[in-house]
């Protein structure tokens, strides 16, 4: 889709984009779980299973932070923490929910900037990694310094991230011709 054929339109790049953000979600966490069965010989042992995709970081330091963040964001609305099948849904809930909030800004940005698309969502995995993984989660306290996990899991996660980058870009794509 190029610019000559297609008017820009920031809320169907968004809608675009949300929608991409939801199947590159999807596609990372399926992604990282296949990492892990082939690393550790099983899935993922999080709250929410392959859904939440943070597992390496559940092998390097027991905790995951959309179960951290979920549990804050319980505690500051409904004043308690979560049960653990609460957890299960609610961690999920956070990853997509990141997943497709970030993405219908790169989709509302990509109608404005063709060059952001260059690469086929490889540049914007890895935008995401590094702003989320490598620099806000250890900010934040969703996770230890990066310098504290292996070479394999920033490889993991730069490489899930890729994942989610590109399955992100294609669907956006074809969301954003079939909208017109």
């Amino acid at each position: 889709m190029t610019r000559r054929h297609v008017r820009p339109d920031i809320l169907k790049g968004a809608v675009a984009g949300f929608v991409g953000g939801i199947v590159g979600t999807w596609a990372m966490s399926e992604f990282q779980g296949v990492w892990s069965r082939a690393v550790d010989g099983r899935e993922p042992q999080s709250a929410a299973g392959r859904h939440d995709a943070r597992d390496w970081q559940e092998r390097n330091e027991g905790r995951n932070a959309n179960e951290i963040a979920a549990q804050e964001v319980a505690t500051h609305t409904i004043d308690r923490t979560l049960t653990q099948p609460e957890l299960k849904v609610a961690a999920a809930i956070m990853h997509y929910a990141f997943g497709s909030v970030v993405s219908a800004a790169y989709g509302s940005l990509a109608e404005q900037s063709e060059w952001l698309t260059a690469g086929g969502g490889t540049g914007y995995g890895t935008a995401v990694w590094a702003a989320a993984d490598e620099v806000a989660m250890p900010v934040l306290g969703l996770s230890n310094a990066e310098q504290d996990y292996p070479l394999e899991a920033h490889l993991q996660s730069l490489a899930a991230h890729l994942v989610f980058g590109v399955a992100t870009e294609m669907v956006r794509r074809g969301v954003r011709a079939a909208l017109g």
